[in-house]
């Protein structure tokens, strides 16, 4: 199924190519401008062959979740459920692969009107890196529920994998994923997220293990007074690539949107991509969107990319915006620290965490924010830093 047939290279994120057929897609060659900062190879099989074929999935990934409170269900469905496909459509290869090769799709539905204390927590296992595995998830969250859900991704995998996530009219959603893979593991995600009339997400993404790990996360809205507020968290070591990219498609009035993306980066070859894009289009009037991303360079020999983009095609806004840093650690808050007693490895501990602390707070689940804080504490030890 195709729903837009191939075109030159497009002058607006709006024209940009969808497909649900892999085969609409050439193969890649590290050129695209898409994909220009990633390293193919190590993507080991997710790229597929260049017939357009995928390769057999015989990698594994297990679902993990235990008592879920009332008013929220989670099960496996077929690929012929009419949900699936209704939110996200391929953009990329890699996607368009992991959609035509996931053999069903896990589900977790949030009943309409349920208001949840607590966080429903799931975890993706990967049981294997040798092999590729494809996966498929369906978040389906009622009209006016509010929901905190917590999706970590642990073990060993080489996985490409499609999240759909729909959140109906005055719905709140608090999504939290957590790529704390083993260090061999490599994983190509696209997140789709469509908001209905007066909807709100607040989507935090931390990123910690992994060899290779590229993360997509796109956003829709479909009725006014939408809200999307997208925060990530990122530290990459030697030798790994982390890669996230957001669009942030304005399609309709009187809509909101924030990005805020802070990375680390300590040891040889430690890379990593933000890029972030923003579309206004033209019938978006009233829209309000801001977006940012700062990376903190902890040694030499780490490289961070940073790449904002704002399209916009009307002048009736609220406001447009955006802003991006790199840097090394700043000597008058080492100096200061030091100063007063604190010994310069404790102080470097100190600040990294900090830079970190705003966004880590905005996680609402308090286990969580002390696993990942002692997490970052960990590999600054482990740098001696």
């Amino acid at each position: 199924m195709t729903t837009q047939a191939s075109a030159p290279p497009p002058s607006t994120k709006s024209q940009a190519l969808r497909s649900f057929d892999v085969a609409d897609f050439p193969a890649l060659t590290g050129l695209e401008e898409e994909w220009r900062f990633t390293p193919l190879k190590r993507l080991r099989g997710l790229v597929g062959e260049s017939s357009g074929e995928a390769p057999a999935a015989t990698g594994a990934v297990r679902h993990e979740y235990g008592d879920l409170p009332e008013g929220v269900a989670v099960g496996r469905v077929g690929r012929d459920d009419k949900r699936i496909g209704s939110v996200l459509t391929p953009v990329d290869r890699v996607s368009a692969l992991a959609y035509g090769a996931a053999a069903d799709a896990l589900l977790v539905r949030v009943d309409p009107d349920a208001v949840l204390g607590a966080p429903v927590r799931l975890r993706v296992v990967g049981d294997g890196a040798g092999q590729p595995a494809f996966g498929h998830t369906f978040v389906e969250v009622g009209r006016f529920a509010e929901v905190t859900l917590v999706l970590e991704h642990v073990g060993s995998a080489t996985l490409a994998d499609n999240v759909e996530v729909t959140v109906a009219d005055g719905a709140t959603l608090t999504l939290v994923t957590v790529a704390d893979w083993a260090d061999d593991a490599v994983q190509a995600q696209h997140l789709k997220i469509k908001l209905g009339r007066d909807a709100k997400v607040i989507h935090i993404q931390v990123t910690l293990g992994g060899d290779l790990v590229r993360q997509f996360t796109s956003v829709e809205y479909t009725g006014r007074g939408g809200e999307a507020e997208l925060y990530g968290v990122y530290f990459a070591d030697s030798g790994q690539h982390l890669e996230h990219r957001q669009l942030v498609d304005h399609n309709v009035p009187d809509c909101r949107s924030y990005v805020g993306y802070r990375g680390a980066l300590q040891g040889d070859d430690a890379h990593t991509v933000w890029v972030g894009d923003v579309l206004i289009q033209a019938e978006a009037t009233g829209t309000d969107t801001y977006e940012i991303n700062r990376n903190l360079l902890l040694s030499d020999g780490a490289r961070a990319d940073s790449v904002p983009n704002l399209e916009i095609e009307t002048g009736e806004i609220a406001g447009a915006g955006h802003a991006s840093a790199t840097g090394r650690f700043d000597d008058e808050q080492l100096f200061y620290l030091m100063a007063r007693g604190i010994p310069e490895g404790e102080a470097r501990r100190l600040v990294v965490r900090g830079f970190f602390a705003e966004l880590i707070n905005k996680i609402p689940v308090e286990e969580l924010r002390e696993r990942l804080g002692d997490a970052i504490e960990a590999r600054l030890a482990k740098a001696g830093a």
